[in-house]
């Protein structure tokens, strides 16, 4: 046990487009489990180290469209995080520093803080917690410590670390070099020469990165503190100071400190690691048949050897593929060759600038309150599934350009329709007229499920007018 306290700050604000069509911005990979009943980032909130070794509840930092999803999937697992929203996203250097200057503020000068990706795999929970502490006594020597894990082969999709001389504690170095994504030839001679790949997870003192971060990157540094500084609560979140964020250069944190400081120091972790990169990473978590396909979800092939077929809807059938990757969601499939899983980035930002809706958003959109879903779509017309959540409630709206019929197909609906409250149960419907005010709640205790049938000259999601929100959306 070390004599600082330790504060878990969790990184929860990317996009997570390279495992695109199942991972999107509107629901990135760290809040799916890909198989798993638990999300990654539930999984990281799991195996922190017990309280008992000084470590104190998390901090998550995430995008206001996440905030929902952190709060709601930390309580599922019984965790109470604080949850820090980030005005937009400016990568690692802004996130971690300001998240230093919240526990320094919280914990003192001297405690640490352990930062880590919550979109990565490790299996091994108690072995991972043995190497946070042993970094972290690391750490309280006045090292910026990272976490090197020893490498199972050349991979060209990771950052290596060459360690240098060795510290005090076992497994323990100082950093002699980082070095990026190098190609296979260079890989195959850093697993010769002793490199450890970069995890990029960290534990550090909040002091001594915050110093560092001013040192090397004073306008970075002096962002984050008037970003903290100007912080708000709202609805329990603590949401940064808007300007100030924004005003500050987006960079990683290992250009911004860890490659320019002479406090990088590395502990060797000796646990399986992934940071589920690509979809040849998500491959790599299942058992191949006897042909080398690996398959998850309602898939049949025939003739086929080594491929990854992955469905998460439509039953997805091949005949005579060979190294061939197949995704596919409720509205998209992506087919490529295997060895080209770096390259879906690229074709993501295609379809971005092709502004094709699947390129961010989901068939089923989560929202404070629970999901809709399209079911179909005309020119005139728009059929949606929407699910609230026991005890949630819709704001109070109204569109343009637009009627609703809602059909209650399980539970029950207290419906408010201009001055009138009313309930709508199973088997009941009820008929919203354009430009009336209304909302719906779900009083009960099961999920209330509707058939909301929408018409009229326009029917974009902008045609909502809100009046009171009880999420602040206002």
């Amino acid at each position: 046990m070390t004599g600082s306290k330790i504060v878990p700050v969790i990184l929860a604000g990317g996009s997570g487009t390279r495992l695109w069509p199942i991972s999107r911005d509107s629901l990135p990979k760290q809040f799916l489990g890909l198989g798993s009943p638990k999300t990654f980032y539930q999984e990281t909130l799991l195996r922190l180290p017990e309280k008992s070794s000084g470590v104190t509840d998390p901090i998550v930092v995430t995008s206001d469209d996440f905030r929902f999803f952190a709060r709601r999937q930390a309580a599922e697992v019984g965790v109470e995080a604080t949850v820090v929203l980030e005005p937009a996203r400016r990568d690692s250097a802004a996130a971690m520093i300001v998240a230093a200057r919240i526990a320094q503020q919280r914990y003192g000068d001297d405690c640490l803080v352990l930062a880590l990706a919550a979109d990565h795999l490790v299996p091994d929970a108690k072995t991972f917690r043995s190497a946070c502490l042993t970094a972290a006594t690391v750490a309280e020597e006045g090292y910026i410590v990272t976490f090197g894990i020893t490498p199972t082969e050349p991979r060209t999709s990771y950052g290596y670390i060459r360690p240098g001389a060795p510290l005090g504690v076992p497994g323990s170095f100082k950093v002699e070099r980082f070095v990026e994504k190098p190609n296979r030839e260079t890989a195959e001679g850093y697993l010769a020469e002793g490199y450890l790949w970069n995890s990029g997870n960290f534990i550090f003192p909040a002091a001594l990165m915050i110093a560092e971060a001013e040192k090397f990157e004073p306008e970075i540094a002096a962002g984050a503190a008037e970003a903290v500084a100007t912080a708000t609560e709202d609805l329990g979140f603590i949401r940064l100071g808007k300007g100030a964020f924004l005003a500050t250069p987006a960079k990683s944190i290992d250009y911004a400190v860890l490659e320019r400081t002479d406090k990088a120091a590395v502990v060797e972790g000796r646990f399986a690691w992934s940071d589920i990169g690509s979809w040849d990473a998500v491959r790599e978590l299942g058992t191949p048949s006897e042909e080398g396909n690996v398959t998850f979800g309602p898939v049949s092939l025939l003739d086929s050897r080594n491929a990854f077929v992955h469905s998460e809807g439509p039953l997805v059938t091949g005949i005579g593929l060979d190294g061939f990757t197949v995704i596919a969601s409720d509205d998209a499939i992506l087919v490529m060759p295997t060895d080209r899983s770096q390259d879906v980035k690229h074709l993501v930002a295609g379809l971005k600038a092709e502004k094709r809706n699947e390129a961010n958003e989901h068939i089923k959109i989560h929202r404070p309150w629970g999901t809709y879903q399209t079911i179909c779509r005309g020119e005139r017309f728009h059929v949606k599934k929407i699910v609230v959540d026991p005890g949630a409630i819709l704001s109070l709206q109204k569109h343009h350009h637009r009627a609703e019929h809602w059909v209650i197909v399980k539970g029950t609906a207290e419906v408010t329709l201009g001055d009138k409250v009313y309930t709508v149960n199973e088997n009941e419907s009820t008929y919203l007229p354009i430009g009336s005010i209304h909302r719906v709640a779900n009083p009960g205790k099961i999920p209330l499920e509707l058939i909301e049938v929408q018409t009229g000259s326009y029917l974009g999601e902008d045609d909502i007018v809100r009046l009171e929100d009880k999420y602040a959306r206002v």
